[in-house]
């Protein structure tokens, strides 16, 4: 026991050792305090630290990846060999996430490709490879030509335009307007989509995002369309 200038008696003060534990692996430097004498030491590696206090001294650990925690110390605590302390892991929530769309930054901007590049779907592309050489082995196209592969890669890029033109009809038009609106039987829908990509007008139509001409045109082609699936026996 020692005694204070102002009368008043006090426990000695003593080292106490302890560790830090928590489901984190980073444990060096979390900042501890007494907050009784104001003495403060911070973590080594693996959360273990040392400081001097008494029973009844209260400990601020404190960092800015956890929650902060006050240990009131026990006499107890001062038999063991370490004072384990467990802290928790800090969650921060935000209020808001706010994503900026930079419309006008691209690579054709930051000056990486030319604005006249030409850009290809991955079938476009390996016809343009196959058709050019891609201007590296410029014997590529005859021997592709000969092969047919070139034929292939055409009917590859033909195939993928009609898939995005299909999936831009879905897009458009549901079911139910084919349907209720068109009087498409149910298990020729599907087919008439087929039949709508083969006509170049609303093709065109659709690429220019004109709806109005699209479902004006579309009127028509099902009228003649039904006619068709009619005559069939």
């Amino acid at each position: 026991m020692m005694q204070l200038s102002n009368g008043q008696v006090t426990a000695a003060s003593k080292k106490i050792n302890g560790k830090v534990t928590a489901d984190y692996n980073d444990l060096d430097s979390i900042y501890i305090e007494n907050l009784k004498t104001k003495k403060s030491t911070l973590t080594e590696r693996g959360g273990y630290f040392s400081i001097n206090a008494s029973v009844g001294d209260t400990l601020l650990f404190a960092a800015v990846q956890f929650k902060s925690v006050k240990i009131a110390l026990k006499k107890e605590d001062f038999y063991n060999d370490l004072l384990f302390v467990k802290m928790e892991t800090l969650i921060l929530i935000l209020d808001e996430v706010k994503i900026n769309e930079y419309k006008d930054i691209n690579a054709v901007a930051l000056g990486i490709i030319s604005p006249k590049t030409k850009h290809y779907t991955p079938a476009e592309r390996k016809l343009h490879e196959a058709t050019t050489g891609s201007g590296l082995v410029p014997l590529n196209p005859i021997l592709n030509a000969i092969t047919g592969r070139t034929k292939q890669l055409k009917k590859e890029v033909e195939v993928e335009k009609k898939e995005t033109m299909l999936s831009k009809i879905d897009y458009m038009y549901d079911e139910k307007y084919f349907i209720e609106t068109l009087q498409i039987p149910k298990d020729f829908v599907k087919g008439f989509e087929y039949y709508l990509v083969e006509d170049a007008k609303f093709v065109a139509a659709i690429k220019a995002k004109n709806k109005t001409m699209a479902t004006f045109i579309m009127n028509e082609l099902a009228v003649t369309y039904k006619d068709l699936i009619a005559t069939k026996p």
